[in-house]
């Protein structure tokens, strides 16, 4: 009972809710970049919260299966088709044995997530199976490599509930302009009255050279006060300054410590919509008080554990 891999595009990851516990030792979390559609995914078939699923970024990629099964796409539109007709994320669909499919270039979004019932059945490194290749740790070796031709994807034989689709109000629009909301930290208390009010004022463009590790933000110089800083841990949508005055916001494959100044951090709920926008959106800042983006958290768990 297996997925295999036919052609992995540029970049397919396994990957679970992440690794914790560890940054103390160098090893960051890793997991899905975007919790919001990796959740749903889960929920459309009943599976449990933190089961192995596929990220596919930017497509141009197909998959066997080696049995019938039922699965989920959530995440971006990456032009999805079964056996040749094409499908939709925020759904689910029924494969059979020897089904084909496959993934053009994107629609609307960065990343799907494909979900099978029950989850892939893949051992855990540090009690996760999240892929991160910088670290060489997860995935389906164990040794973070991305997924290859001819990789064979075990399933697990469960039989859940499952749902059909996603509520429509859940389904977030990847071509829309995007406003975060940023919690300001201690150390916002580096940068000038101007130059908060630029970063909050101004918009900003997802550079070329963004990944896993961090977004890369292009737009008016942003100046810290003082670049003279003890690194210490950072954590996921953490927005650092760097002597160039251009943001960066810290995605699942972080570092685990910086010394770069923070001027706040994103939820990981907006860090999630980030990572869905191509190189070249316009992004803007607004800011956000941690009560709310809590409550938002909160409310988004609550509805995402219902079966």
């Amino acid at each position: 009972m297996m997925l295999e891999v036919l052609q992995p595009g540029p970049l397919s990851l396994l990957q679970d809710k992440g690794r914790f516990g560890f940054q103390d030792q160098g090893i960051t979390t890793g997991g899905p970049m975007d919790e919001h559609a990796y959740a749903w995914g889960n929920w459309l078939l009943g599976n449990s919260e933190d089961a192995t699923q596929v990220e596919i970024t930017l497509g141009m990629a197909a998959f066997l299966f080696h049995q019938s099964i039922k699965f989920a796409l959530t995440g971006a539109d990456l032009s999805a088709s079964l056996d040749g007709k094409p499908i939709f994320p925020w759904f689910t669909y029924q494969a059979q044995a020897g089904s084909t499919l496959k993934f053009g270039r994107p629609c609307s979004g960065m990343r799907t997530y494909l979900s099978v019932q029950g989850g892939f059945k893949v051992g855990p490194v540090l009690g996760s199976t999240s892929t991160v290749c910088r670290e060489g740790i997860g995935g389906l070796d164990g040794q973070g490599k991305k997924l290859e031709q001819g990789d064979q994807l075990p399933l697990r034989a469960n039989v859940n509930r499952s749902t059909n689709k996603v509520p429509r109000w859940a389904i977030p629009d990847y071509e829309k302009p995007i406003k975060l909301g940023v919690i300001l930290g201690y150390q916002c208390e580096l940068f000038s009255d101007s130059a908060k009010q630029a970063f909050f004022s101004t918009p900003f463009r997802i550079s070329q050279h963004s990944d896993r590790m961090g977004f890369r933000l292009e737009g008016q110089e942003i100046a810290a006060d003082d670049y003279d800083l003890v690194s210490e841990g950072v954590g996921f949508g953490s927005i650092q300054i760097p002597p160039d005055g251009q943001p960066i916001v810290l995605m699942k494959d972080r570092q685990t410590i910086g010394g770069y100044p923070k001027i706040g951090a994103l939820s990981s709920l907006c860090a999630g919509q980030l990572s869905q926008r191509r190189p070249g959106t316009k992004v803007f800042f607004t800011p956000m008080s941690l009560a709310q983006a809590e409550s938002d958290l909160r409310l988004f768990r609550q509805v995402v554990s219902r079966r």
